[in-house]
């Protein structure tokens, strides 16, 4: 496999950012109307705010992503963002490029001087699940949510 790099998002990767994730989510589970709108604009739904997306590229072709999504209240700056939309092919699954592509996320999140990272999965996404604490994410009570497929909560304090 070629060397992984972690790249900033541009619009020509939109067709890559909505390729790897409805791979993933329509595996698990169904794509929702909220996944729609983040990956068919995400200069609306994410990138707003200091919004982010980062890619993973192996040669000329992008093999992952991961969203970083300003929730912050409007007039906090940038206190708060989601982790969200992470997706690796599952072609080059199980290499480390997940938790590349999360501490990409994470020190773009402490360049920010943001406060709290928190994410939002399913309990059957075990390795997910194990990356993410890996790299210092810990179970939060859950609180409402427009993904029927989330069933835990993450968050990290920076």
């Amino acid at each position: 496999m070629d060397t992984i790099s972690i790249i900033p998002y541009s619009p020509e990767y939109q067709p890559d950012f909505k390729r790897l994730n409805l791979e993933w989510i329509s595996r698990y589970f169904t794509v929702e109307p909220h996944d729609v709108e983040q990956l068919d604009h995400p200069e609306i739904h994410v990138l707003p705010r200091n919004g982010q997306i980062f890619l993973a590229q192996s040669g000329n072709q992008i093999v992952g992503c991961v969203a970083m999504i300003n929730t912050s209240p409007l007039d906090q700056g940038n206190t708060e963002f989601e982790l969200a939309k992470m997706a690796v092919s599952p072609t080059v699954q199980g290499k480390g490029i997940g938790k590349k592509l999360c501490q990409a996320a994470i020190a773009y999140a402490r360049q920010l001087s943001v406060k709290t990272v928190w994410l939002e999965s399913n309990r059957v996404l075990t390795p997910a699940l194990t990356m993410y604490a890996s790299v210092g994410f810990r179970e939060v009570p859950s609180v409402p949510t427009p993904y029927a497929r989330a069933n835990i909560r993450m968050e990290m304090s920076l």
